[in-house]
């Protein structure tokens, strides 16, 4: 079964119909290109023109389709055209045709054809004025090159350019792409950010307010009621003014207003006595030293208040040590709680703040462990140790 042939695109089809009504019409008054007597005629009279005519028109057809196949089709059909009178639309569409398989035809034929053109240009300039030596001659290579040559030049120069502007455009969406992710991978890390704020200022108010009013319900005394009412308003007070904070930062669009600046390690005090209000027994040892970068101070103080908040809601009755230290060019923070059996009932926890406490030391390339050490508490009963050693130098923190 012979294979079939693609189907023609309108504009084709289009150009194939114009294309043999004009070479009929130009039949029709007798306007050839060659007067009979010329000795490359062999077949004269107006009859044998329509022949390669009516098959280049039908080339046309193919000319996005099957662009090589037309073009070797409409190559047979110029031969047979010039061994008559000729037609001048037939001459039109066979550039056409060679201009089309630059264009339309696979890369190595539109490498190809500019060369095989451009050689047979040169050669019928050449051999025909080296054979009979009149300068008449050399109008065989012109009129080649102009049929073959020069319509497979504006081809290929309009293929490099439609491949230039597409990989452009390629480049233009490649770049949206890329920016694209670069935006929702900032979004992803702002959002983070916020949730370990808004986790580590609010999360240490209300663990102290649940379980205070744990208290308060568990106990049938008042003067313990009214002191955990106390801490309770002074939480929430506290909590919701952190709060105000965070989201005016949050919408405050313009330039007018200056946030309020973000914690330092000269914070730690009252961040102690706080807990100390909320019942924790708490031993501070700091020396961090001077000069700390502020990304530094800021991990720091929240690793030490989130500590804090979970052993408000975890730890057994005793000693909750705090300590920092600077130790070859970092900081180490260090807090210990007893770990075992409580009286009083726990808080609910998520592990947001373990999660949030690694997330700050790894920003800052830095270590972060946690977790309960055997044979270290009062009475060699255990404790719970949150370390970590945050780089102070410039390109540890890059």
């Amino acid at each position: 079964m012979a294979a079939r042939l693609p189907r023609p695109r309108r504009f084709d089809v289009y150009a194939a119909s114009a294309g043999l009504l004009g070479g009929l019409l130009l039949w029709g008054i007798g306007l050839g290109v060659r007067p009979a007597d010329e000795p490359v005629v062999l077949f004269d009279g107006r009859w044998p023109l329509l022949a390669p005519l009516v098959v280049m028109a039908g080339c046309e057809l193919l000319r996005r389709a099957a662009p090589r196949t037309g073009l070797l089709i409409g190559t047979v059909a110029l031969s047979a055209d010039t061994l008559t009178q000729g037609s001048l639309v037939t001459v039109i569409m066979y550039t056409d045709l060679m201009y089309a398989a630059v264009l339309y035809g696979p890369p190595a034929s539109a490498r190809r054809i500019p060369w095989i053109t451009g050689l047979l240009t040169v050669a019928s300039t050449v051999v025909p004025f080296a054979v009979w030596r009149v300068p008449e001659t050399l109008l065989i290579g012109v009129a080649v090159g102009i049929v073959s040559f020069a319509p497979a030049s504006t081809g290929l120069i309009v293929r490099n350019h439609r491949e230039a502007a597409d990989a452009a455009l390629l480049r233009a969406e490649q770049t949206a792409l890329l920016a694209e992710m670069d935006r929702a991978q900032a979004v992803t890390a702002e959002r983070s950010r916020m949730a370990r704020e808004l986790h580590d200022m609010v999360a240490n108010h209300l663990s102290a307010i649940a379980i205070h009013s744990t208290a308060a319900l568990s106990l049938d005394d008042a003067a313990t009621t009214r002191q955990a009412l106390g801490v309770i308003r002074e939480n929430s007070v506290a909590g919701l003014a952190e709060m105000r904070r965070l989201i005016g930062i949050l919408r405050d669009s313009g330039g007018d207003t200056e946030p309020a600046p973000a914690p330092t390690l000269g914070g730690l005090g009252a961040l102690v006595d706080g807990a100390r209000a909320n019942g924790l027994d708490v031993a501070l040892d700091s020396d961090p030293g001077d000069n700390l970068p502020a990304p530094v101070e800021l991990a720091a103080y929240r690793i030490v208040q989130e500590s804090l908040t979970n052993a408000l809601k975890h730890a057994s009755p005793g000693t909750v040590r705090v300590r920092l230290d600077r130790h070859e060019g970092s900081l180490r923070v260090e807090v210990t709680s007893p770990y075992g059996e409580r009286d009083t009932p726990r808080a609910p926890g998520s592990g947001a703040g373990l999660v949030g406490m690694r997330e700050r030391a790894a920003l800052l390339h830095g270590t972060f462990e946690a977790g309960a050490v055997a044979d270290r508490g009062p009475a060699g009963g255990k404790i719970w140790a949150v370390r970590a050693t945050l780089p102070l130098t410039e390109g540890d923190l890059a």
